[in-house]
């Protein structure tokens, strides 16, 4: 399997063949993002909770990599490790959600 960096280098060639780095500032990518966030929503659109745990894979992988490549090169545009801006927000998370207060409920930290 690919690192992050390895699989950020191969969205950026491919993305750079193409020369489409002049379309890739911070505003469109974050857009592509949400947009495609929504593509990937739509496959569970209107479905019932067990119908959408039998979502067809194959769809659902191409819009997740659509997400997570629009999130990759946003993060490589703002010069933002994505290993450790995630492991920080877990360490933020872990404050704001303590286990002896969040265990096996989905409040919001605010009214925990």
């Amino acid at each position: 399997m690919k690192t992050l960096e390895e699989l950020t280098q191969l969205l950026i060639k491919f993305r750079n063949d193409r020369d489409w780095s002049q379309f890739h500032n911070s505003k469109d990518l974050a857009l592509a993002l949400s947009i495609e966030a929504a593509e990937l929503n739509e496959l569970f659109l209107w479905k019932s909770e067990k119908e959408a745990e039998n979502i067809n894979k194959v769809r659902l992988g191409e819009e997740l990599a659509d997400v997570l490549a629009y999130a990759l090169l946003l993060a490589e545009k703002n010069d933002l490790n994505i290993e450790e801006i995630v492991r920080n927000k877990i360490n933020l998370n872990a404050g704001k959600y303590p286990i002896h207060k969040a265990k096996g409920t989905s409040e919001k930290y605010t009214e925990l």
